[in-house]
């Protein structure tokens, strides 16, 4: 019965997922696995937003509020008079934004290297996927996006990009919304550590989408919750076309706490500013300028899963950058997480 798979899967593999700490420690006999792979916050999440979701529990026997409105109410808070959806991590938003807007055929345009789900949800949805590959340096560059991406659908830009760690100007991406003529995706999952505020550009531009997520500032990655700023018109289509109860109501109430424990947030973002400096200084291997709560480090002459595996036999878990399309496989990313975490992955690869 294998036949009635779609071939847009038999032709292209899936999500590449990194190593499991848990699978390294199994293999090399370890207690203690510096998890530094998949970008996630390493302190636990607030006590507010923990004492949020054990309420909400008592709740679940009960379908959670279709209109997600303890999250929506939290987000205006937080941001002022915008106009919001939700989803199921940012991977859920996107999906959910595809398939309300890309008909069968239709282009969704990707500047790339870059987090390969985008490529998959369109897939997905049958749109023909074109790629925009950056510049030597990772940049973006506007006129070449704008001539490959007129005609698409969507078009969509990871800023700061997933894996390189560099964000787009907000003139550059004010180009782009004024050269295309679809929707412009702009995912912002790392947008906390830049220092770049994108959203008054959500004033001036009815085809801008700023894609947000809860699971790296605000340590709440195991929820599953993303969230974007969208034009007025976006919502009503977006929530028919959506699949209902997407945000559960756990996820739903640690969110909107989240939101509110600013303190929380500023720790990490204090500590991913102090190591994305101390990589920089002292691993041995050039680390490029990131605006992420990670960094891509050019390991040549190794590659990519090569230093990986040599890592892991030492107790440190990076992600190898060989699945990412249009990278060449000299490159890893490493996560900020704890201070230990942090000092052994210096102190293993400049041994390597």
């Amino acid at each position: 019965m294998e036949r009635l798979v779609r071939s847009c899967y038999k032709k292209k593999s899936g999500y590449v997922f990194a190593k499991k700490a848990e699978d390294i420690a199994r293999e090399y006999g370890m207690t203690r696995i510096a998890r530094l792979a998949s970008n996630e916050n390493p302190e636990p999440l607030s006590p507010a937003a923990l004492e949020a979701a054990e309420a909400a529990l008592k709740t679940v026997n009960r379908y959670p509020d279709e209109r997600v409105n303890v999250l929506m109410n939290a987000l205006r808070a937080t941001y002022g008079d915008f106009h919001f959806v939700t989803g199921v991590g940012m991977d859920g938003v996107i999906e959910t934004i595809i398939r309300t807007l890309v008909e069968p055929g239709e282009k969704v345009a990707i500047s790339t290297p870059t987090f390969s789900f985008y490529a998959l949800a369109a897939m997905g949805q049958g749109a023909e996927v074109v790629t925009i590959p950056r510049e030597a340096d990772f940049s973006a560059d506007p006129k070449r996006l704008v001539n490959a991406a007129k005609d698409a659908k969507i078009t969509v830009l990871c800023s700061p990009n997933n894996p390189t760690g560099n964000a787009t100007p907000i003139p550059v991406v004010e180009e782009i919304l004024e050269g295309i003529e679809g929707l412009l995706f702009l995912d912002n999952a790392y947008v906390e550590f830049s220092g770049i505020d994108y959203l008054p550009l959500m004033k001036k531009h009815e085809n801008l989408v700023l894609g947000r997520t809860m699971s790296k500032v605000h340590s709440l990655a195991g929820l599953r919750i993303g969230y974007a700023f969208t034009p007025r018109w976006l919502p009503p289509w977006y929530q028919r076309a959506g699949t209902p109860f997407t945000v559960n109501a756990v996820s739903m109430a640690a969110a909107a706490a989240a939101l509110g424990d600013t303190a929380h947030a500023e720790r990490y973002r204090a500590q991913v500013k102090r190591w994305r400096t101390r990589f920089t200084d002292e691993v041995k291997y050039p680390v490029l300028p990131s605006d992420a709560n990670f960094v891509m480090i050019d390991v040549a002459p190794h590659r990519s899963d090569e230093m990986v595996e040599e890592l892991a036999r030492k107790g440190v878990v990076v992600r190898s950058c060989r699945s990412f399309a249009g990278l060449e496989d000299h490159y890893i990313r490493v996560s900020v997480g704890e201070d230990w975490e942090n000092e052994l992955f210096v102190k293993v690869i400049n041994t390597l």
